[in-house]
């Protein structure tokens, strides 16, 4: 029987100190390799917000979060919290293992134009059906988004969606060498 090679990634001593790292306000942070495999859905009551050429392009407190290994969370919006009218159709597809074939979504705003800010599922699979129709956004290509009053850092790379704010700790997949994860 073949042995299956072990993933390179993050030392085990680098994953506990990052789980034991403290946020501010006293909080405790939450460690991406505490996140399950395959990802869970949960909601989320907090105020969550994207700003784009300062239009709220999104917001609303009755969001849904993606957690998954290695990775920050993912927020989706639903639809009635979404600027539509500053939406339109992308070209492109993706396929997520978990959640079905992404569509994505080019903003038009004030003459500046954003390609793929955001994507949906419209028929995602299993559990992930809470989130048929809802909008993720990069937060690389926004002006700002925030979880709460916390303001949000982009998940490095160009691929992922991840929000990462001081409530999170890494190390993150996303970046260069982190691939194979």
């Amino acid at each position: 029987m073949a042995s299956r090679a072990a993933r390179p990634g993050p030392r085990a001593d680098v994953r506990a100190e990052a789980r034991a790292a403290a946020a501010p306000r006293g909080a405790v942070r939450e460690s991406v390799w505490d996140y399950p495999r395959p990802p869970r859905l949960e909601r989320v009551a907090e105020r969550l917000r994207v700003v784009l050429d300062g239009e709220i392009l999104a917001e609303t407190e009755q969001g849904w979060r993606v957690l998954e290994t290695s990775h920050p969370p993912t927020y989706y919006f639903p639809p009635t919290a979404v600027r539509r009218d500053l939406l339109v159709p992308a070209p492109g597809r993706t396929l997520c293992e978990f959640k079905g074939q992404a569509h994505y979504w080019t903003a038009e705003t004030g003459g500046r134009r954003v390609e793929s800010v955001a994507w949906s599922y419209p028929d995602p699979w299993g559990r992930f059906r809470p989130i048929t129709d809802h909008f993720a956004f990069y937060a690389s290509r926004v002006d700002a988004c925030w979880v709460g009053d916390d303001p949000v850092h982009p998940q490095e790379g160009d691929f992922y969606g991840g929000w990462i704010t001081e409530r999170v700790a890494g190390p993150f997949k996303g970046a260069p060498g982190t691939r194979f994860w």
